[in-house]
């Protein structure tokens, strides 16, 4: 990088030494040719020459001569001029020369002042690992295009360090998770085996276990999935509306909202974006399982869809316990929950939040004070009046 760098400096030098060389070689070739121009008359030297003579012969002596030898004053006249320009092209190719090594050498120095900003940023680049990501160029100067590079290149370790960060805590809480069926399956299997005599009824019940822990591993499996696929770069966008989506939603988790005496409460207007049918379908199908699983017996779940002003808007309100509200705006990150004892592995709303945010838009969360939870989503609204795209539904919990 160093070598470019310097690459990069000789190349600029030698252009601003080109440019000056070619438009000042240019220059004094215009200038030297209108002064030999200017001197050399040759087609209007007699008669010029011989009117001049004859006055100056008329002022000295009164009268004209009766021949005047002009070839002398011609002859004369010629050397004068060519010894003028014989020592005028000199003395122009000595200044074209010395200006030009001068243009060289500045121009060195001020690539070199351009670049300067270009050398911290390849320092910084060399310097950053994994270790120090918090490290910023920090450029300061007019806001130009290398301001702008240093700026979008602190604005990436930004982003970098957040990722980092977050990567570093979702590993270790997925560890933590992952390791508790594994430690469940574990002991059910050694339990098995440590008992020879072991009956029929009591192997069968090891297997529904392990069973069981295998089939809530899965479901962990894909919420991480999913979780990693909508914070990545998501598939074709469609045209998509999120009211149709929602309904469909609700119908199946329809058996769900039965069974814990939920009532859903809906107002779904038309809300159409450009985004990926399935993550938003994801989205608003853990959306409507979180307010279902964690409300109150007998509760109510209200769904709202609506677009105004450019933004679609999606609100849901569940019934349930006080919260505080600083608790409740940290039940976006992975593995928040309120109580281990509610089930699910506190991924839904994350990955809730994960698809607003890759689709451009945003996810706030509200602890009202009667209880329970109010999540809204804000997403950028879509083309209106443009068909909307239906797609087979695949559900899978967070």
């Amino acid at each position: 990088m160093r070598l470019r760098a310097r690459t990069i400096r000789l190349r600029l030098t030698l252009i601003y030494g080109g440019v000056f060389l070619v438009s000042s070689a240019a220059l004094l070739t215009v200038g030297f040719l209108l002064v030999s121009h200017n001197l050399d008359h040759r087609h209007t030297f007699r008669s010029e020459v011989v009117g001049l003579a004859q006055s100056v012969y008329r002022s000295l002596f009164g009268r004209l001569p009766g021949t005047l030898d002009i070839r002398a004053f011609q002859a004369g006249y010629h050397q004068a001029v060519d010894a003028a320009l014989h020592r005028l092209l000199f003395e122009y190719i000595a200044a074209l020369v010395a200006m030009t090594g001068v243009s060289v050498g500045l121009g060195w120095w001020i690539a070199g002042r351009a670049l300067a900003p270009l050398r911290a940023i390849i320092a910084t680049a060399q310097r950053v690992s994994g270790e120090n990501l918090g490290e910023r160029i920090g450029l300061q100067g007019p806001e130009d295009e290398l301001k702008e590079l240093a700026d979008t290149f602190d604005g990436m370790l930004m982003r970098l360090d957040s990722a980092f960060a977050s990567q570093k805590h979702f590993v270790a809480n997925a560890s933590h998770e992952l390791r508790t069926p594994l430690a469940i399956m574990r002991t059910e299997i050694d339990v098995a085996l440590a008992d020879p005599g072991a009956s029929a009824e009591e192997l069968r019940t090891m297997g529904e276990a392990v069973r069981e822990t295998i089939d809530r591993s899965e479901a962990l499996i894909a919420a991480l999935l999913t979780l990693a696929r909508s914070e990545g770069i998501h598939g074709r966008e469609e045209t998509v509306d999120l009211a149709e989506i929602a309904g469909d939603c609700i119908t199946d988790l329809s058996r769900s909202a039965e069974a814990g005496g939920i009532r859903i409460v809906t107002s779904l207007e038309p809300a159409v974006l450009r985004g990926d049918p399935a993550l938003l379908e994801r989205m608003l199908a853990n959306l409507v399982e979180n307010g279902i699983r964690h409300n109150e017996p007998g509760g109510v779940l209200h769904l709202t869809t609506a677009t105004a002003g450019g933004t679609v808007e999606v609100v849901a309100r569940n019934g349930g316990p006080v919260i505080d509200p600083a608790q409740a705006a940290c039940l976006t990150e992975p593995f928040r929950r309120l109580s281990r004892t509610a089930g699910g592995f506190g991924l839904g709303l994350s990955i809730v939040r994960s698809v607003a945010e890759v689709h451009g838009g945003v996810v706030g969360l509200t602890a009202p004070p009667e209880g329970g939870l109010e999540v809204r989503i804000r997403l950028p609204a879509g083309p209106s009046g443009v068909a909307a795209v239906r797609r087979p539904r695949a559900l899978a919990g967070g």
